[in-house]
């Protein structure tokens, strides 16, 4: 079969996509106005009717983001933004043909809060809408534009943004055969924070039937400490930290005083960088404490090595006792957390253990802590399988491909080569199939036995790994 044109009716107007081997596809769908103009740095605006039919063949334009660089820029593929593109704020939907009434995913891409996209390679629906699923992804804004923390402006407008897009989903996804009562919410690393913050909402929760949160940050920083990022990019180009000074100033200019503000940081030290901020309007808990609450089924979990993306083994072997004994104060690991760290990894050098500790603090810890109160049904688990890729292991953003059931795509083969099982795709892209069509992945949900899937060749289910670590942290 080859590529056809087709149409679908939504509530702003006709939009024409693509069929393929009877699967539909619309992408760079609008579902807010361009947030650029007297729109910058506001509250995203719904979109006004068009006249006749709109192409929804191509992708959308990616949010202002510099692209990824050095080792890492090896690793994870970028998408550079024109300057001049301004109708960001798109989605793209993924449907069989003939589809009605099936589940729905909505997909939120990573990248640290200033990165990623929903054009990659790596994030086509078209696997989901193979197995009877409708995927939608989601583009909102990025950086300065999306995450500053201005004195007269709203806070967190990319996750204002994710909002918007799910309010569109719910509205319009019947269209293209979806569920508007069966949204799964599904983000990894910086879009994981965003899916959970969608979940501890009081606005959205109601439009969300679960939720897949794949090593994304619990945490919400109070305003002054989220701002930090902020503050320096005013600082260096000598404005105040006011909507209309930042409004000023060209996405381009922002961008460049980011990178300069941020040259030479890492994880463990440097410039502080983007995160979400509580705030009564729009995240006034930390998904790590208002997710206890929320009462729909969730799958959440890390990747043993998270740590390895940020860290080359040739850094990791460079960190002295004494640095790594300064990091984990600044982390505040507890010393009983040190104790077992040496104790799980007796041959291992201080970076590794280091790395295992950032990896809990940031995120396995409030993980575990969030799941362990939770009343709803909650799956937790762990991703391990090592892959060969420069020493990788199981690092931050390996699973991806294998979700995605995509291991032939080189997003993935960047990250876990040529060779990777395709036994574990299999078995990871049917059990987040099972969450999004029937709220269950296929194994036991986490409680007193603190069990856990561990995913490898093969998987297995376990007693939550490193369990004597994640306990002596406070709140365990």
């Amino acid at each position: 079969m080859g590529t056809e044109a087709c149409e679908v009716t939504v509530g702003t107007g006709r939009l024409r996509g693509t069929t393929t081997d009877g699967i539909r596809r619309f992408a760079g769908v609008p579902y807010a106005q361009p947030p650029f103009g007297p729109r910058r740095f506001h509250l995203p605006q719904p979109v006004t009717a068009w006249e006749g039919v709109r192409d929804a063949e191509t992708f959308g334009p990616p949010a202002p983001q510099d692209p990824y660089r050095g080792p890492i820029g090896e690793l994870l593929p970028s998408l550079v933004a024109d300057g001049r593109a301004q109708d960001i704020l798109t989605l793209n939907v993924w449907s069989p043909e003939d589809a009605r009434a099936l589940p729905v995913v909505v997909w939120i891409h990573g990248g640290a809060f200033e990165r990623g996209g929903s054009a990659l390679e790596g994030y086509d629906g078209t696997t989901f809408a193979r197995d009877d699923v409708v995927f939608v992804s989601v583009n909102y804004r990025l950086g300065s534009e999306g995450f500053s923390v201005l004195e007269d402006a709203p806070r967190n407008l990319g996750l204002e943004d994710v909002a918007a897009a799910l309010r569109w989903t719910h509205a319009e996804i019947a269209a293209f055969g979806g569920d508007p009562d069966r949204i799964t919410v599904m983000g990894e690393s910086a879009g994981g924070a965003l899916a959970a913050a969608l979940l501890c909402r009081d606005d959205t929760r109601p439009l969300i039937a679960g939720g897949i949160v794949q090593s994304g940050p619990l945490t919400a920083a109070e305003p002054e400490r989220a701002g930090r990022v902020t503050r320096a990019i005013a600082k260096r180009l000598g404005i105040s930290a006011t909507r209309d000074a930042f409004a000023a100033v060209p996405p381009a200019e922002l961008l460049a005083a980011r990178a300069a503000q941020a040259a030479g940081s890492s994880p463990l030290r440097g410039a502080p960088g983007f995160v979400l901020a509580r705030d009564d309007a729009s995240l006034p808990r930390a998904p790590r404490d208002a997710l206890t609450s929320v009462d729909v089924p969730l799958v959440i979990g890390t990747n043993t090595d998270e740590y390895r993306l940020w860290f080359s083994p040739a850094s990791l072997a460079t960190i002295t006792t004494w640095q790594a004994r300064l990091a984990r104060l600044a982390l505040r690991v507890p010393r009983a957390a040190a104790r077992a760290y040496r104790r799980l990894f007796p041959d291992q050098n201080e970076g590794e253990r280091l790395g295992q500790a950032l990896t809990d603090a940031m995120l396995r810890v409030p993980m575990v802590q969030a799941a362990s109160r939770r009343s709803a049904p909650t799956f937790v688990y762990e991703f391990a399988w090592s892959s060969p890729v420069r020493d990788l292991r199981a690092a931050h953003a390996v699973e991806l491909g294998f979700v995605f059931d995509g291991l032939d795509g080189d997003d993935s083969q960047a990250l876990a080569g040529e060779a990777a099982p395709q036994s574990l795709a299999d078995d990871m892209h049917d059990a987040w199939m099972r969450m999004i069509r029937d709220g269950n992945p296929g194994w036991p949900a986490f409680g007193h036995d603190r069990l856990v899937r561990v995913f490898d060749a093969p998987s297995r289910t376990a007693v939550l790994p490193r369990a004597d670590a994640v306990d002596a942290y406070p709140g365990s």
